[in-house]
């Protein structure tokens, strides 16, 4: 075979692509929301769809206007901010003005996410800053929380029941009334998105069949919530039942599996992330026990979204040859 007869392709690295690309990626956990959606849906009625696809779509064409007005390349096809859409509305209460998301979703992805340079390169989760950024409006975001059962309708003024969530209860060492299993189903107050155990998990075993994620940062979050409420129930509770109740009440399950896993604003190294993870607990047991909110989840990812250089160092593997104090043998 002579050389002409040769047909050679040069381009620049990587030469293999596994075809996990970030649009993949973000299908899945969509794919990995949607039983806490469907969940949502059945305890709140419609409204906690149309919110859902109300952020979705507003976080979408922000995006696009952003990039199209500062002439770059468009990046609604990765699907990151139909994953941001979903998860603010997801951490807010079911009857949460449209207007409100709607600024919340401006806030996630201009703010958060696309002056800081696009995916990939904020700092913090933007769906978190976005709730953080919520609380602008207390009024909106505590203290309303609509009864699960009730149907809410998609427009309209909301006028339902309100009820207590289970944090409000456990803030003051008391257990809610609901029981564990209405924890675990979902039959509670809160953000509609957070309120079903079961919901989640089964997000969770999609996430790690499909390799998105793995154990390391959800097993250690909630690992470390488990043992510290345990080592120190409130109330003259058990601590066996004081310690589940602190890890299905609230927006733990849905922060340790789909916030704090977050590629951009979590470490790569696998000691790191298991550090990282221990960190969030911590924060998020001191942050319900003395924090003047009920629920310190987001602050907790938010504080340790700001350290991962250091989670990254600290769990850096040692270099093969290299000595204790630097340099090599």
């Amino acid at each position: 075979m002579k050389y002409k007869d040769l047909k050679l392709t040069l381009s620049s690295s990587p030469h293999a692509h596994s075809g996990c690309t970030t649009g993949v990626i973000m299908r899945d956990v969509c794919l990995a929301l949607t039983p806490a959606l469907i969940a949502a849906v059945w305890f709140f009625g419609p409204r906690a769809l149309s919110v859902t696809v109300v952020s979705v779509i507003a976080c979408v064409f922000f995006e696009w206007g952003y990039r199209t007005l500062m002439k770059k390349d468009s990046s609604i096809s990765d699907w990151s901010a139909v994953v941001t859409g979903i998860l603010i509305a997801f951490v807010c209460p079911v009857n949460l003005p449209y207007w409100t998301l709607i600024i919340a979703d401006f806030f996630a992805i201009v703010v958060v996410k696309q002056l800081f340079g696009g995916i990939g390169l904020n700092i913090v989760n933007p769906a978190l800053a976005a709730r953080a950024f919520l609380f602008s409006w207390p009024s909106l975001m505590s203290g309303n929380w609509n009864k699960p059962g009730v149907s809410l309708p998609m427009t309209g003024a909301v006028d339902a029941v309100t009820a207590a969530t289970p944090m409000e209860a456990l803030a003051v060492g008391q257990l809610p009334s609901e029981s564990l299993l209405e924890l675990f189903f979902g039959r509670v107050g809160g953000s509609f998105g957070e309120i079903s155990a079961l919901a989640l998990l089964l997000g969770l075993v999609y996430l790690l069949v499909t390799h998105v994620i793995t154990l390391r940062i959800p097993l250690s979050y909630l690992g470390t919530v488990a043992v510290l409420a345990f080592i120190f129930p409130q109330g003259g509770n058990a601590p066996w039942e004081w310690a589940l109740y602190q890890l299905l009440s609230g927006g733990l399950l849905l922060g340790a599996i789909f916030m704090a896993t977050d590629y951009t604003t979590s470490p790569v190294t696998k000691n790191g992330q298991i550090a990282y993870g221990i960190g969030c607990g911590v924060l998020t047991i001191l942050l319900r026990y003395f924090g003047s909110y009920v629920e310190g989840v987001s602050f907790a990812i938010l504080i340790m979204n700001c350290c991962i250089g250091f989670f990254d160092k600290l769990g850096r593997p040692k270099r093969f040859g290299a000595r204790k104090g630097g340099g090599k043998k």
